[in-house]
């Protein structure tokens, strides 16, 4: 599997980002997709994840309601859409592919892309 993660950048507090990952390889309808980030001196955390078939949607309590994963099956690609961003936010994001049927393992991971949330 390989992973192309695309779309930080420099943006205001309260602003948005789409992140995109896109994915290829091999056929990924028994995997879940998920965004993981790691902030300066921090461990790498969980963000969102979904499953590739079926849909169903994971946050961290910290994004619960201002970010959105969502998958385009014609494209193989997976969006993180991060409204109302927060200084917090700042970090490398990461899209991951699962192990298959696992949304806590994951084996295939992205290169990053860095979101940076200006006060």
């Amino acid at each position: 599997v390989q992973l192309q993660a695309s779309g930080g950048g420099l943006v205001q507090a309260g602003g948005s980002l789409r992140l995109s990952c896109a994915a290829s390889g091999r056929t990924f309808s028994n995997l879940y997709m998920g965004w993981f980030r790691q902030a300066p001196g921090k461990e790498r955390e969980f963000v969102a994840a979904i499953r590739w078939s079926g849909g169903n949607t994971y946050y961290a309590d910290s994004v619960k309601g201002r970010f959105t994963i969502s998958r385009d099956n014609a494209k193989n690609t997976v969006y993180l859409q991060m409204n109302s961003l927060k200084p917090e936010d700042t970090a490398v994001y990461y899209c991951a592919a699962s192990r298959p049927y696992s949304v806590r393992q994951y084996d295939y991971w992205g290169q990053g892309t860095l979101v940076t949330v200006s006060s």
